[in-house]
This record gives C-alpha cells, structure tokens and sequence, in this order.
C-alpha cells in the first residue's frame, strides 16, 4: 500500500482518481494504525470474514467512472494507460439479476451464513454468540465448506478478543482456521492468519514489528498513535527462524513440587496450541493465566513475578522452557498474564509425548478472605500427533 499510495499521490491530489482499500484483518485498528503511521488518509473498508473469497494479498484494481474493472495488478503502464483512456458509459442500463443463479431460494445452510455475517458486520460483539451458533449451524450439514470453516474461526477469535470471552474460544479458532486450510491449502488469506499466532518455524516474517516504531514516530511529529483494542504480543511479534534452541541455563524452580497447589484456582488458566502450516515439525503454545473475578483474586506486584515452567516432553525441544514475567508498577493488578513457547518435534525421534506439563509459580491475593499466598498451578495439555 505505500507504494501504490506514493506513485498515485499527483493523481489523487488532482481529482483524478480515488483511491479505497479493503483489508481481511482481524483487527481492523492496527491497519488504522499503520495508515496513520504512513500518512495514508483514503478509507479503508473491512472484511474480516474474507467474504469476497480473497485467496492472495495485495491485489489491485482499477475501476472506471462506470463501476467497471478494468485492469487487475496493473503495472505502471498500465496504470499509465487507465488514466490516458476516455471510457464510454455502458450502452444498456445494468441488469442487476444478470450471473445470479436460477434459483429463486436460498439452501438452509446458505441461510444461516448470510445471517451470520450480516450479525458480525453490525459489530455488535454482544450478538457474537448467535454469529457463532448460526456458522456452527451451518457446518453441520457442510462440514467441508472452508469458508464457514474460517469465518467461525474468526468469530470465535472476535469473541475472545471481547468481554464476553469464553474459555477455549482461542483453541476453537485455531481450530476452525486449520480445518479450513486442510480443505484448501491454497488460500493464503486463512494460512497467514494461523502463521500471525504460530511459531517461528513457519513464520513468513514478523506481523507487527512495525508497531512500536510506528507509535515512536506518530508521536515525535506530534500525533496521537491511534489506540488498539487488543495489543498485539509474542508470537505477532516473533520473527522467522530456521531451528528451535533451548535458551537459559537456570534450573527447575520447584523440581520437587514442594509449593502448595492452587486448589481454589483463584487463577483461571486457558491454552490454546498452534501448530504450523507446512508439517507437524513445531508448534507455538499460549497459556494465559486470568485473575478469578468471583474471589475477586488480584496480584501481588510487591514480589517476584509470575514464573512459568514446562518439561521438555520425550520427542519434543522446548524453545523457552523457564520464563519469570515482569511485574506491573502499581502493588496489585488484575491483568492477565501470558506465556508463549514454541515446541519442535525432533529430528529421527520414532515416538513422542502426545501429551505435556509444566506449571506457574505467583503470588496471588484473595480480597474474599483476605489472603495473600503463594501457590503453584500444574498446567497439561495435549500436543498433536505425527502427521
């Protein structure tokens, strides 16, 4: 996009053409961010559903006066070509029935997509449950549809990223997006989208390394970055690498299980694993651990942080196996608090683990009953098997 928006600027300057995008983010401000970060000023529409089938980005169109596509990824002559040429209107007005199908009824699973997406483009997060039932809905009868596949991947995520979150709403999208590639391994739209949260191994580049510099520099000219509803982290902002090593020699905090278990759960743990595109050779793990809002549980900051250990499974190498997460300035909080680590199946391994474990150490606070312990939760989850 900066390039087209620099080689068109005399001419959108001069009236002469205008320029509209449309994106397939997920989250849709952190493109708004990076027009802002670019000067770029044109509207931007956008399809998080892929509903116009998109299968490669970027694609660019030139449409005349009259609605007519006229070239598709142009190069500079042709651009050239497009502005010199003196279109006619159409000789007929347009037949808005020509292409459609003879049928005059929509099928019950055709039904329940279009109400589907026409609840998640209202952008009521609130109706995100009915978006979800209607596409679930859907499937049932179509299961091999990648589109449905996909979209309900994206609710799901949509609904995570909301107050109304649900536990395992991550995992269920990781899951729908996979599905949908395996039954169209072409589509680069839905591959880039399980890259953007996978590990490095099958990683293209990094997502959203451009953010802080973008903020830095929307700030030194004296702008206000525009704010994000959900903060890219960790695996958005990984860059690709070739291997998997084990980094840090500190050892096992609590080898002989020794502090007492969370039993309570005054801390909620979710997980979700996504694996890569291309193999089964890695895969990248998110757990993040959330404050009970019932026991009205909060972090004690006056102490370490939270400290996070995972057991190198048989078969597997554990990129980070022992990570201690900063502390908030302020003496208690209630944020979440992820841990991300990417695992790889090795190389001539015959068998390997189908399940792992590993657990959190923090200091927790419980304002129900007014105390403050520190306490260890176990953390199991399921790894994929060997394609």
């Amino acid at each position: 996009m900066p390039g087209w928006h620099e080689a068109t600027k005399e001419h959108r300057e001069s009236g002469r053409i205008r320029m509209v995008g449309i994106i397939q983010e997920q989250h849709p401000e952190r493109a708004e961010l990076f027009m802002q970060w670019k000067g770029m000023d044109w509207p931007i529409l956008v399809d998080s559903l892929n509903l116009l089938g998109v299968t490669a980005v970027p694609t660019t169109l030139l449409i005349d006066e009259y609605g007519v596509i006229r070239a598709v990824q142009p190069d500079e002559a042709a651009f050239l070509e497009f502005l010199r040429a003196d279109y006619p209107p159409p000789g007929q007005p347009w037949d808005t029935s020509a292409g459609r199908s003879s049928r005059t009824e929509l099928n019950r699973e055709e039904k329940l997509r279009n109400e589907a997406g026409r609840l998640f483009l209202s952008g009521d997060n609130v109706r995100l449950d009915d978006v979800i039932e209607a596409y679930a809905a859907a499937l049932e009868a179509e299961s091999s549809h990648g589109p449905t596949q996909f979209r309900l991947g994206v609710a799901y995520r949509a609904r995570y990223d909301s107050d109304g979150r649900r536990p395992g709403d991550f995992e269920s999208a990781v899951a729908h997006w996979t599905k949908a590639l395996e039954i169209d391994p072409n589509q680069y739209v839905w591959r880039r989208r399980i890259q953007q949260y996978g590990p490095r191994l099958d990683k293209p580049y990094s997502f959203y390394d451009w953010v802080h510099q973008a903020r830095e520099e929307i700030a030194a000219r004296g702008g206000v970055p525009i704010s994000l509803a959900v903060e890219p982290s960790g695996a958005e902002f990984a860059h690709p690498e070739d291997r998997i090593q084990p980094t840090g020699s500190q050892g096992e905090p609590d080898p002989g299980g020794r502090i007492h278990r969370d039993r309570e759960q005054m801390i909620r743990v979710e997980t979700a694993m996504v694996p890569g595109t291309a193999d089964d050779r890695s895969l990248r793990v998110h757990i993040v651990f959330r404050p009970d809002p019932e026991r009205k549980a909060h972090w004690n900051n006056e102490v370490e942080g939270l400290r996070f250990w995972v057991d190198a499974p048989r078969g597997w190498t554990v990129d980070n196996p022992f990570q201690i997460l900063p502390t908030p300035p302020q003496p208690v909080s209630r944020e979440d608090r992820r841990v991300e680590f990417e695992l790889k199946r090795e190389a001539g391994a015959t068998e390997s683990a189908d399940t792992a474990s590993g657990y959190a150490l923090y200091y927790i606070c419980d304002d129900v009953n007014g105390a403050c312990l520190y306490r260890r939760q176990d953390v199991r989850f399921h790894l994929p098997p060997k394609r």
